[in-house]
């Protein structure tokens, strides 16, 4: 078969590419090495993820926050079956509403390992070994990514995980240790907390989402630690062990070689992930990787006020706390804040950080303020409807102009 476009990667940068092409006219095919589309984002990721936040997290209010709301539940249990099984039915209807628009718009699917012959020529490698071959015109490659596992840590897949397993355990464990402090593990974790278990965090630098703005990392880690999270910054795993029932983890501070050790029934590897380009072939089509096994890109948004420093650009900061917004506490949603910061001269916002409730919908204003160079009067000048969660970025803006902030 000849194609005008071709895409490796079913995930959510694949099979939106895959449509739009689709919709322009090109004849478009579509590669995927696992059985359902979606890649790691629906079937092992972000939604499956969100999926068991929401569950986690509406029995964790059953428990602590309904009374606060004159709701009396009595005694409140857990059937984490069905929980997991919710899950499971949320990923099956997505990744099936993403078969739905490929045959929608026409895009051929193709199950199997992708492989570059030359930059026109792709084999496709099926699990029964069997190969394909068609050709393109243009590749786009959105073969996401897979954990990082080093070897001293002796994944598993039993009781020495990654994000993908812990999505998918059949018990909850009485206690879990996460090695990273990044988003992955602290979501997960939280999950588990939510539900009862006993969570420590190892990491190796000196705060959690040690690459997000400081004062976010504080306040998620303030958060966490009132949920019961136990942390140990500036640790570093030696080696981790399954004794069967238990697995043993090693680690020891940055600047001794004292070994301290841990038990748990699992333990949650989540210290960044890697590019998946395995088995491309892309030394067949002249592409060299970086060290990290990445194609080298340069993309980025928003700075955080660590790295205005470093490069010595005079800003501003203007931050405004969730429990001084009304929509919050009508809410009881009352952790977190909002941060804008912007050029001291020129007003210009150059980054905005939140941490706290609805912040995964708010920050699309900010990006999109920034996408025009917007200012921080800019976003202050906007009418923000009341009562919102959206009004506290208005109030960091305003915080950040002249230190205008209005409700605190």
């Amino acid at each position: 078969m000849k194609y005008d476009v071709a895409i490796i990667g079913s995930g959510p940068g694949g099979y939106v590419a895959a449509i739009r092409a689709a919709q322009l006219g090109f004849k478009t095919a579509i590669i995927e090495k696992y059985s359902t589309l979606g890649g790691t984002c629906l079937n092992v990721g972000c939604i499956p993820s969100k999926a068991l936040l929401d569950s986690s997290e509406h029995y964790h209010n059953a428990v602590h926050k309904f009374s606060i709301h004159g709701i009396k539940t009595g005694t409140v249990k857990v059937d984490f079956a069905q929980m997991v099984g919710r899950k499971n039915e949320v990923v099956s209807q997505t990744s099936g509403g993403i078969n739905f628009l490929m045959k929608k718009n026409k895009v051929d699917v193709y199950n199997g390992v992708g492989s570059f012959v030359n930059k026109n020529t792709i084999n496709i490698t099926a699990t029964d070994g069997t190969i394909q071959t068609i050709e393109t015109d243009k590749t786009i490659i959105a073969t996401g990514s897979k954990p990082i596992t080093p070897a001293s840590m002796n994944y598993d897949k039993k009781r020495i995980i990654t994000s993908t397993e812990a999505l998918s355990l059949t018990e909850i464990p009485k206690k879990m240790v996460v090695i990273g402090g990044g988003v992955i593990g602290l979501e997960l974790g939280s999950v588990y907390a939510r539900l009862g278990t006993e969570i420590e965090v190892i990491e190796f630098a000196d705060k959690i989402i040690p690459s997000m703005d400081g004062d976010c990392s504080k306040e998620l880690q303030r958060s966490l630690k009132d949920l019961g999270f136990k942390f140990f910054l500036k640790h570093a795993v030696t080696s981790v062990e399954n004794k069967g029932k238990k697995v043993v983890i090693s680690y020891k501070k940055r600047d001794t070689e004292d070994i301290l050790t841990t038990e748990a029934d699992y333990c949650l590897i989540a210290i960044g992930r890697r590019p998946y380009t395995d088995g491309l072939g892309l030394e067949n089509i002249g592409i060299t990787l970086d060290d990290k096994g990445r194609i080298p890109v340069n993309a980025a948004v928003g700075q955080t006020e660590e790295q205005l420093k470093a490069a010595n650009i005079p800003y501003k900061s203007g931050k405004f706390p969730f429990k001084a917004l009304g929509r919050a506490r009508a809410s009881t949603d009352i952790e977190g804040m909002v941060k804008v910061l912007a050029h001291k001269e020129t007003d210009e916002i150059l980054g905005v950080h939140m941490v706290g409730p609805r912040t995964a919908d708010m920050i699309a204003e900010a990006v999109a303020l920034m996408e025009f160079r917007a200012s921080a009067e800019d976003a202050a000048r906007i009418s923000h409807a009341h009562p919102t969660y959206t009004e506290a970025f208005k109030e960091a803006a305003l915080a950040a102009t002249d230190n205008r902030a209005l409700h605190v």
